[in-house]
């Protein structure tokens, strides 16, 4: 029985493991995928998917080879040299031909005939060779199609790119500005919420809760448009400007403040009340336990929804673009590189790199406070 138990126990733990390592990978591979991406040469990256970034990738090219008057006699013949592509780049030529339809004719070394005369060969490091008996006469150089492999490439030049954008320096202070005041607002005003519901009795405090908890599930969709147009209205009335920083921080405190007050209640409940008990005893007042007592023992609480708003803001687009729109003064990094990106998504190595230049200041709050994170999720499931 004790060994029937032990596999059972043994079972389930080895079930849960591999679930979890699944999970994990699932979670890696689209940021694996965009880290290799962004690093890969903008060419192959145009061809081919990140998991061929270690092998040879297959490109079709087609170049126009000189006109008649680049040719040298030799021997009695008529010669034209030179190269498909740059030898020192490491590309090999797999095959090629004179037409789309003929470009898988020819291989490295051999001859083919050519419409204006004579016959070229191409080696494998692309150097070709146009021979002819009679003189060439072509005014139009003509076209050779050809395969060629390219070996893998990883480079920077991509982060370059993005980071000589101008204006990337100035959306990254703007993104800081948006992000810093969004982030500690809705933590302040929910300490404080979060207090009175958890330790203060007041008539309708339970139908407090039961609102904020409702409004969790409000769509930040549905609720943004009345909310612009109800701070347009504030300001026109105060003869204020519509669009600026003071909107965007008042937006995003409404938005986060429903989480950030049910999480820190819900931690705050769980404090044991023989600490609080004392301190009234003693004379404490409400405000001189929150800051003394509430305040530092919540921080696991405080950290993990600074965490949430923190990633929330930083990588927001939506509100950003209604609230600050598209000045270059006020435009946010994550608007500055859809620009970069234009408008008909090509160019996309700009967006693999500008993702993880972008998640850089994220990845270190979150590392920072990690070891917080999942008690403070966890606080108040538990009794």
């Amino acid at each position: 029985m004790i060994s029937a138990a032990f596999r059972r126990f043994s079972l389930g733990r080895a079930a849960a493991h591999m679930a979890l390592l699944a999970f994990v990978i699932i979670w890696t591979l689209p940021t694996a995928g965009l880290l290799i991406s962004s690093l890969r040469d903008k060419d192959q990256l145009a061809i081919s998917g990140w998991w061929t970034a270690l092998t040879t990738t297959q490109r079709n090219e087609v170049v126009r080879l000189p006109k008649a008057d680049a040719q040298v006699k030799e021997n009695n013949r008529f010669v034209i040299r030179g190269e498909l592509f740059d030898s020192g780049s490491g590309r090999t030529l797999t095959s090629f031909g004179t037409s789309v339809q003929t470009i898988g004719e020819g291989l490295p070394g051999d001859f083919l005939p050519m419409r204006d005369g004579g016959e070229i060969s191409v080696s494998i490091s692309g150097a070709y060779e146009w021979i002819s008996d009679q003189p060439l006469t072509h005014t139009r150089g003509p076209r050779v199609f050809f395969n060629v492999g390219i070996p893998p490439r990883f480079t920077f030049e991509n982060y370059v790119e993005v980071m000589k954008s101008e204006g990337i320096g100035r959306s990254f202070i703007n993104s800081f500005t948006v992000t810093i005041p969004a982030t500690i607002i809705p933590i302040l005003i929910a300490a404080f919420a979060a207090y009175a519901l958890a330790w203060m009795s007041f008539p309708g405090r339970g139908w407090i809760v039961a609102v904020i908890v409702g409004l969790l599930v409000v769509p930040l969709q549905m609720s943004l448009i009345p909310l612009l147009r109800m701070y347009n209205g504030i300001a026109g009335f105060t003869g204020g400007e519509a669009r600026g920083y003071l909107g965007i921080w008042l937006a995003h405190t409404a938005f986060g403040l429903p989480l950030a007050i049910y999480l820190l209640r819900n931690y705050m409940v769980g404090l044991p009340r023989e600490i609080m008990e004392s301190a009234r005893i003693d004379g404490a007042s409400h405000f001189k336990i929150f800051t003394t007592m509430v305040l530092p023992l919540s921080f696991p609480a405080l950290a993990s929804f600074a965490i949430f708003q923190f990633l929330w803001v930083w990588n927001d687009l939506l509100v950003a673009t209604v609230f600050l729109g598209s000045s270059e003064k006020t435009i946010v990094l994550t608007a500055r590189l859809r620009e970069l990106l234009g408008s008909r998504g090509d160019n996309w190595e700009i967006l693999t790199s500008g993702a993880f230049i972008s998640i850089i200041v994220p990845l270190i709050v979150f590392f920072s406070l990690q070891r917080y994170f999942v008690r403070g999720l966890l606080a108040g499931s538990v009794k």
